[in-house]
């Protein structure tokens, strides 16, 4: 295939987000081209063609199709999560590279099967956490963190009011979810994916959780204290099931010389990682201010899934099955610590 020839994509699971978020993203890239599409209820995929410029003749009649078709570069997999082990063993049966939706799976003996099969293989295989591409995680763990001296604790929080116009609500998977955790789950992977890409894998979990809202299917609200395997502790709080409230995201990070603050509140102009350095408050640095924008970082994780498919090296891939493993693992872990009152339960290993 020529550089200057994109590759084609074949969608699967035309739904909200495929046509709301993947498709507009994906024709922004000059490298990608969505060319096919498939849903079970075909036509949902023959209105999502149309939106896309797809010729009805590429819309298959079979998920099977999609993974066959020797015109397709790789599969975009948006399939309610029991699904995703049957899309990514078919990838692996026809050589196709898969990125496929979150979280891995829906409980974790699918997720180490999917685990399994990807390190069989030297396919791409991408699971699309957007969060790990925030261009934060870099500045914070590369230029700041060394400032701050040993990680001892830090203060997670994502939370926020129950959105009664949230386009996902009526969704069918999501209302009556068969992956473990729901919008815990669903949503707290990526929220995990940026706390483990800066400060690395997560031990042990307590944690107390509750169903607020009926239409979540669900918990929906988690509140809990991690351990780190690098022995730094903190908490983890996350929900957006609460009544009237300001939506707050913000990670506090404590150090041994210092802390860092990044706050990404939509209330917020800009995001901010704040720092300061010093062993004390009688000897601190005056706060150093950093304005950074997040940018697109599903457009980022799509051109970082391309290069990894054109260059044929899965070690490119920056979220592998076995990192959204883990993500998924530590959900698993605080819904049956919940369950046991909060006692402390480990994060299982693929």
């Amino acid at each position: 295939m020529s550089s200057n020839t994109p590759l084609n994509i074949a969608v699967v699971g035309t739904g909200i987000f495929a046509t709301d978020t993947h498709l507009p993203t994906i024709k922004t890239i000059p490298s990608l081209k969505v060319s096919a599409a498939f849903n079970r209820t075909k036509s949902k995929a023959e209105a999502f063609a149309e939106k896309a410029g797809i010729d009805k003749s590429n819309v298959y009649d079979t998920l099977e199709q999609a993974f066959e078709d020797d015109k397709i570069d790789f599969v975009d997999a948006l399939l309610p999560v029991q699904y995703n082990l049957d899309a990514v063993k078919l990838a692996v049966k026809n050589n196709k590279p898969i990125a496929f939706e979150k979280p891995i799976a829906a409980n974790l003996a699918q997720a180490k099967e999917i685990v399994k099969l990807a390190e069989s293989t030297d396919l791409p295989i991408l699971v699309l956490e957007n969060w790990a591409y925030l261009k934060a995680i870099s500045i914070i763990k590369d230029e700041v963190l060394p400032k701050i001296g040993e990680v001892l604790s830090f203060t997670y929080r994502a939370t926020g009011a129950w959105n009664d116009n949230n386009k996902y609500l009526a969704t069918p998977w999501r209302q009556n979810p068969e992956h473990v955790g729901g919008f815990l789950s669903d949503g707290g992977v990526h929220q995990l994916a940026l706390l483990t890409e800066v400060l690395g894998e997560v031990e042990s979990v307590s944690a107390l959780t509750r169903q607020v809202k009926e239409e979540s299917g669900t918990d929906d609200i988690l509140f809990s204290t991690f351990k780190l395997k690098s022995k730094a502790i903190g908490t983890f709080t996350y929900g957006s099931a609460f009544g009237a409230t300001d939506k707050s995201t913000s990670f506090t990070i404590y150090g041994t010389a210092g802390s860092v603050v990044y706050d990404w509140s939509p209330s917020l102009k800009t995001p901010t990682i704040t720092y300061q350095t010093g062993p004390s408050s009688e000897r601190a640095s005056p706060k150093t201010v950093i304005e950074i924008a997040n940018g697109d970082t599903i457009a980022e994780e799509f051109k970082n899934f391309a290069a990894a498919v054109a260059a044929k090296d899965k070690s490119i891939v920056n979220v592998s099955p076995a990192k959204a493993f883990h993500h998924f693992a530590i959900v698993v872990a605080a819904i049956e610590s919940s369950k046991n009152n909060g006692s402390s339960v480990k994060v299982e290993s693929p």
